[in-house]
């Protein structure tokens, strides 16, 4: 796990050392244990070490192949490495460390960037072929591992964060207006742009070629996922035991580390499950859970605490267990660090993410993650029994938008933004993004409940996931700590797939056999019906406590909504009105203002979009106002 960052000037002018030093600077955090810089006439190359694999020398970056052919700066961890520089070794290829850096290098000498389709685990890779004179940049199957570039007026610049970007010279700080509507929209990023103009992220499972004489960035897309394969005639008892055999090896290779290695653990099955797991691998496994203050809260947000169900887990499996516990004015601490770290603006309250982290980095420097496990096996059923009787494409499409407009309505844009921005936009081109999202795959279809449930699935790993991955990324690399996924293991996604959503979902033949015209029960049982990863549930029922496996689904989250009618009114106030806020440049105050009454008031529970609204006055504070946490 690491920082990299590089510079190819294809107007053939020179890059210096203090260019590249400057971009390795700014991703210090990433990477404490060592830095490294490869200059090549025109093209250079920077690396910030986290060392986790060979913490020795001999694992330091950029790194070069036996043959001289390529150098490579990496960041992330391969799980099959071993299997792989066995094969390389059958081919001649010799080693003299023990990481995964320099299978990544030997493989490209024996393959070419076709070996980047064969590692399993996340890496974003910046390879440079000394003789053909070309750069390729490439990026896991899932999106685990960020990699971003700029490319504008013969000038590459790549990076693991985007502030590596900021000291150039051929760099300047402009908003994108339009990402700022899809921002609005979704609380996300579904395309590859990103809220600074001209600065994108390399898409998932994507490689570049970049040499002297390209005029353009042209993408190669290698894998995508397919839930379209479904085995229906896989029984639930061959479906349970294959999920337990494959995610028991996935969190045994995630286990793999010359340092200490902990786990995340909230109340629920999937932290639960890889914490039981794990615990098999260790003598005693380090454990680390987030809580809240819980004594100006009410309503649903009294039961977001989730310790007392973490220590019945830790308790079970004998860890070293350790406790954050966050209160109302964490947020305005954490907040300007935590602009700054994102730089990416995505999904929703993140700052536990922050302190969970910055927690377990004082313990290990490796800690396993659940994220995953939702998209692939049907985490979230209230959102599918929205939409899984849709009649056809059209129906669907029109159902699910419906829901994914987490923030802003497109209709109600001309109140959120200002007239310079709202002139600037097309407030249609939320809509088409999403569509677009579906476009990409033509082996969906729309005819079944079962297969408008697989497209969800798909969207969702292909747009909320990747959101999710950035912010754990970010926060957690903030604070010099590596997190894994042992959910997205190549073999067990690959599984997950072709598992019925019959399998996935317990109730959907009682949800099929609903009344359409029974709207107030069938929307009380889109509420109760709690019966996401039923095949994950039983596979792990023989190895963890009825009261986690039987637990309801709940997001890792701060009681918000309570806080900023409470504690944290007054600041959400003086950030979001006052007269200066540099927000308000883009965004109308008056539909900051009511959006801020409308909460108070207990009217309507704007929580999610607060949250955005006030990471964006960060945004500008930071990135457009030079002001730094």
């Amino acid at each position: 796990m690491c920082g990299i960052a590089g510079m190819f000037n294809l107007n053939g002018s020179p890059v210096s050392n203090q260019e590249i030093k400057l971009m390795t600077d700014a991703l210090a955090h990433r990477g404490p244990d060592g830095e490294g810089i490869y200059i090549d006439q025109n093209l250079g190359l920077g690396h910030r070490r986290l060392a986790i694999l060979d913490v020795s020398p001999k694992g330091a970056q950029p790194m070069m192949s036996k043959d001289g052919v390529w150098i490579i700066v990496f960041n992330g961890c391969i799980y099959n490495f071993r299997e792989l520089k066995i094969e390389l070794q059958s081919k001649g290829h010799e080693f003299v460390s023990n990481s995964d850096t320099e299978v990544i290098a030997e493989g490209l000498a024996a393959y070419g960037p076709s070996f980047f389709t064969r590692l399993d685990g996340m890496f974003a890779i910046g390879a440079w072929n000394t003789q053909s004179r070309e750069l390729f940049l490439s990026r896991d199957r899932f999106g685990v591992k960020p990699l971003y570039y700029y490319f504008k007026n013969g000038v590459l610049l790549f990076a693991s964060e985007i502030k590596a970007f900021l000291g150039m010279s051929c760099f300047s700080v402009e908003l994108n207006s339009e990402a700022l509507n899809e921002y609005f929209t979704f609380q996300n990023m579904f395309t590859f742009q990103t809220l600074f103009k001209n600065v994108f992220m390399l898409p998932q499972a994507n490689t570049v070629k970049i040499n002297s004489l390209s005029a353009e960035i042209i993408h190669k897309s290698w894998w995508d996922y397919d839930f379209s394969k479904t085995d229906e005639k896989m029984s639930f008892q061959d479906a349970k035991n294959e999920t337990e055999r494959l995610f028991s090896n996935a969190v045994s290779r995630q286990m793999v580390a010359d340092v200490p290695v902990g786990s995340y653990l909230s109340g629920g099955i999937d932290s639960g499950s890889i914490s039981v797991l794990a615990s098999r691998h260790v003598d005693r496994l380090y454990t680390f859970t987030c809580g809240f203050d819980m004594s100006q809260v009410t309503g649903v947000e009294a039961n977001y605490d989730e310790r007392r169900d973490a220590e019945l887990t830790a308790n079970f499996v004998k860890s070293e267990h350790y406790e954050q516990v966050m209160n109302a004015g964490d947020l305005k601490w954490s907040l300007p660090k935590l602009v700054w770290h994102l730089e990416d603006l995505r999904v929703g309250m993140s700052y536990p993410n922050y302190y969970i982290s910055r927690l377990a980095s004082k313990f290990v420097k490796v800690c396993l993650q659940g994220t995953g496990g939702d998209e692939l096996f049907g985490g979230y059923p209230w959102r599918y029994y929205r939409i899984f009787k849709s009649l056809n494409r059209k129906d669907y499409l029109n159902h699910y938008y419906d829901f994914w407009q987490r923030m802003v309505r497109d209709e109600d844009k001309s109140l959120l933004f200002n007239e310079c921005v709202f002139n600037n936009i097309d407030i249609k081109e939320p809509r088409r993004i999403f569509e677009r999202v579906f476009m990409f795959n033509e082996k969906l279809r729309y005819d079944t409940p079962e297969e408008h449930i697989n497209n969800s699935l798909y969207f969702e790993i292909k747009t909320f996931l990747p959101g999710l991955f950035l912010v754990g990324d970010k926060l957690s690399m903030a604070n010099g700590l590596e997190e894994r996924f042992p959910f997205m293991d190549n073999q067990l996604v690959d599984f997950a797939q072709i598992v019925p959503v019959k399998h996935k979902l317990g109730n959907l033949e009682n949800m099929k056999r609903f009344d359409e015209n029974e709207f107030g029960r069938k929307r009380k049982a889109y509420i109760e019906y709690d019966d996401g990863k039923n095949v994950l549930r039983k596979a792990m029922s023989e190895f963890m406590p009825e009261q986690i496996i039987n637990r309801k689904k709940q997001g890792f989250s701060a009681p918000d909504e309570s806080w900023y009618r409470g504690e944290n009114a007054a600041y959400m106030k003086d950030l979001l009105l006052h007269r200066k806020a540099i927000s308000s440049d883009f965004i109308n105050p008056q539909f900051i203002k009511r959006i801020v009454d409308e909460h108070i008031n207990q009217r309507i529970n704007h929580r999610l979009l607060l949250w955005s609204l006030m990471n964006f006055e960060w945004w500008c504070r930071i990135f457009l106002n030079g002001e730094r946490p």
